[in-house]
């Protein structure tokens, strides 16, 4: 069992810390906006099609999933509502609970640990979050502004076709399939690879209060967990993927939305940034976990 989370854990580091070593040698900040932006999209919504057409999904029945892929963000968020510290907003403070690192850690942790059929149901969970993010989420820190934004990812409409396409994937050219593919698996890599470089640019301001912050976010993972475990008829497999959502570390993009609506950025970049290094040392025993217990 310790070698094979060694299989699921180290692929990950290794790529993030090959980013931050190359981020950390560049004598002038490393412009990673163009990059980020082609991999969100470009090769994800690929990834995303990709995925859905060759592992389909059925939305009847796969009910429960999407369900618990909503409440996973959504109970954390309402008990964050009580839980709030001085030092950071109350909206920046709950969005970056809310959501979690679901792209750049949660798609590749969730494939080498579940298995790659897993696919399309990880993707589900992904577009889900995505979609909340860029609805619920910009709501919450804009102030009813751009909640529509969401409408306009293309990641959103890469799944809307998958799911489509999906029962007609044999008829599809097989050089039209080859190419989505191919390009689709640009993204897991460069994400990772984008978060170590980020990883290497930024640095921990208020040590104390991200630590506290983040340590409330596992905490309300903790609880809700069980709460969605129980209430939804969840398969092992989709158990799995719910708790290691629910104890993912906050998603890098909370921090490029705080800054754009100026909603506690550099408190924001803190949080997400201590996050994903504690994550070195929770993720490996969250899967651990999963595996043993699920």
């Amino acid at each position: 069992m310790f070698l094979t989370l060694l299989d699921i854990v180290i692929p990950v580091i290794a790529i993030a810390l090959l980013g931050y070593l190359v981020g950390k040698r560049q004598t002038t900040p490393p412009e990673m906006d163009f990059i980020n932006g082609v991999n969100i999209n470009v090769f994800c919504p690929a990834l995303v099609f990709s995925a859905l057409t060759m592992h389909p999904v059925d939305l009847a029945s796969s009910w429960a999933l999407v369900a618990a892929g909503t409440l996973i963000i959504l109970l954390p968020g309402a008990l964050l509502l009580f839980l709030r510290p001085q030092g950071i907003k109350g909206s920046a403070f709950m969005i970056a609970g809310m959501f979690r690192n679901t792209g750049n850690i949660g798609i590749p942790l969730m494939m080498l640990a579940y298995g790659k059929e897993n696919l399309g149901d990880i993707v589900i969970l992904f577009v889900l979050s995505n979609c909340l993010h860029f609805s619920l989420g910009l709501f919450m820190l804009s102030g009813n502004q751009d909640r529509w934004l969401w409408l306009k990812s293309p990641n959103v409409w890469a799944a809307v076709l998958g799911v489509l396409c999906a029962p007609y994937s044999a008829a599809l050219p097989g050089f039209l399939s080859t190419s989505i593919e191919m390009v689709g698996q640009i993204t897991i890599p460069l994400m990772i690879f984008s978060l170590g470089i980020r990883l290497s640019q930024d640095k921990i301001s208020n040590l104390f209060l991200a630590f506290k912050v983040n340590i409330l976010y596992l905490f309300t993972g903790l609880i809700s967990i069980p709460i969605v475990l129980w209430v939804l008829p969840l398969t092992p497999e989709w158990s799995r993927m719910i708790v290691l959502s629910g104890m993912l570390p906050p998603a890098v993009l909370n921090f490029l939305l705080c800054e754009r609506y100026q909603t506690d950025p550099k408190m924001v970049a803190s949080v997400v940034l201590l996050g994903n290094v504690m994550s070195v040392i929770t993720i490996p025993v969250v899967i651990w976990f999963t595996l043993v217990a699920i």
